[in-house]
């Protein structure tokens, strides 16, 4: 990967091996600034202690065992973790639900773990809709999870908290989870690198139970694609998981074929600004070599449609299991949860099954089209963030929460249903000074091929990060 020409977490952590700060300072620097920015709703809950104890242990590992500090990926830098998803200890996880309490001090994983042994430090959790089920960050429970880059706008969701906390400079990279979009649509929204990567390529486990079905997956929002592919890196590989560990196929030389989809159709139309965007990115790769071959919105048409059916029975269903295996009260939760909830109560199995089915339609619908293309160029929001209160769960329709959901990230959870890699990153900005994203896809393996073309796109530096990192030193 190339270096961007601004500051990451990979620079972070080179300042804080050459000794320019000490481990402590940076964490110190990150909880200060999380409570400078209360204001955002970033982060839903904090432990400090666990943080600085983190710190002062790899400060200590640097002064007794300089050798093993230094090959620690991300030695010292702060980061939080999602209040939904792998567990970290000290960090009791709520899913943004009344439903549960921050009791105890939070259950391990073994995402956790490789973050740990990564050098990374967590010092809190960030916020997260109630059970990830809306593309905004704004639990009833609070806080409300506001961009940093307009106030008046979502961060997106389900990882907006993570979003906005490394846009806002609190932290330099935050852990996040994906299932229908929800590391790729916060990353967009914020002009941060989002990947949700290959199926099976990032531990699950032990306590996340099968995934989602396979939807669902786990990595990191970012300030660089280089960040995104040393996180990738040091967690990926013998996951222990219920899907096959898929090899990473090495990055790709010579002429490529770019699949190009701009149109998505009526129904999902995109903003021209932002597909814009996207073609642009497409023909600066074949500015470089690489084949363009455009693509129809009637190729993929009805996968994304299977695709956004099979999201909404799937997380319905397993809502309904979860409270009903932990003999939860659900009158606690939110409307839209409730509905979901009894959504996934009466479906019945057939129905489920014929979902399922249409997913693996779906994915061979892909397989078919990058027999001919090697990646595919499109959008990864139909609009600008929309303002705070757009997707509202305080009624029970939730069919048309997903299509809400649908109209403002139309093909973002055709990569969760297929299980492909696919990765989000800035390429511009509107007149608002938002950013523009851009959004790739590849077969699944390809992870590397994904982030040597987005290191390509980050190269022509048509975004900038608006704030600096906490701590970083100048």
């Amino acid at each position: 990967m190339s270096s961007p020409s601004f500051a990451d977490a990979t620079e972070l952590a080179g300042a804080i091996k050459a000794g320019k700060l000490a481990c402590v300072d940076a964490m110190q620097a990150a909880i200060a600034a999380c409570t400078k920015q209360d204001e955002l709703g970033a982060i839903t809950y904090l432990n400090p202690e666990a943080g600085l104890a983190a710190a002062r242990a790899l400060d200590q590992e640097a002064s007794v065992h300089p050798e093993r500090f230094s090959e620690r990926a991300f030695a010292g830098v702060p980061t939080v973790a999602k209040d939904l998803g792998g567990p970290f200890p000290g960090l009791p996880v709520t899913a943004g639900s009344r439903l549960f309490t921050r009791t105890g001090n939070g259950a391990d994983s073994d995402l956790a773990g490789r973050f740990r042994d990564a050098g990374l430090c967590a010092f809190g959790l960030s916020t997260s809709p109630e059970f990830g089920f809306s593309l905004a960050s704004e639990p009833a429970i609070g806080p409300i999870c506001r961009n940093p880059l307009d106030p008046s706008r979502t961060a997106g969701g389900s990882s907006g908290g993570a979003a906005a906390a490394v846009a806002a400079g609190i932290v330099a990279i935050a852990h996040a989870t994906d299932a229908g979009g929800s590391i790729r649509v916060p990353a967009a929204c914020c002009g941060l690198v989002g990947l949700k990567p290959t199926r099976g390529a990032v531990p699950a486990g032990p306590s996340f139970g099968n995934h989602l079905g396979g939807i669902a997956s786990e990595l990191a929002v970012t300030c660089s694609v280089r960040d995104t592919a040393r996180m990738l890196d040091v967690v990926r590989n013998q996951t222990r998981g219920p899907f096959a560990d898929i090899a990473q196929s090495p990055a790709k030389a010579g002429r490529l074929r770019i699949g190009l989809l701009i149109d998505t159709g009526q129904r999902y139309a995109i903003e021209p600004d932002r597909a814009q965007a996207v073609e642009a990115a497409a023909r600066l790769l074949e500015g470089q070599g690489h084949e363009l071959i455009p693509l129809r919105w009637g190729e993929l048409e009805s996968a994304v449609e299977a695709s956004a059916r099979a999201f909404g029975d799937i997380i319905s269903v397993n809502i309904a299991n979860l409270v009903d295996d932990l003999e939860l009260d659900i009158n606690t939760a939110e409307t839209m949860t409730q509905a979901f909830i009894t959504r996934g109560r009466v479906m019945p199995a057939t129905a489920l099954w014929s979902s399922l089915n249409g997913a693996v339609k779906a994915s061979r619908i892909l397989w078919e089209i990058f027999d001919a293309v090697d990646v595919i160029v499109m959008p990864m929001l139909a609009s600008a963030p929309p303002l705070i209160g757009s997707f509202p769960t305080d009624h029970s329709n939730t069919e048309l929460h997903l299509e809400r959901m649908a109209s403002f990230a139309p093909l973002a959870s055709l990569a969760n249903v297929s299980g492909f890699p696919a990765i989000t990153l800035p390429f511009g900005e509107d007149a608002e000074g938002l950013p523009l994203p851009v959004q790739m896809m590849a077969p699944m393996g390809e992870d590397n091929l994904l982030l040597q073309l987005a290191s390509t796109l980050e190269a022509e530096q048509r975004w900038h990060h608006r704030f600096p990192i906490a701590g970083f030193p100048t």
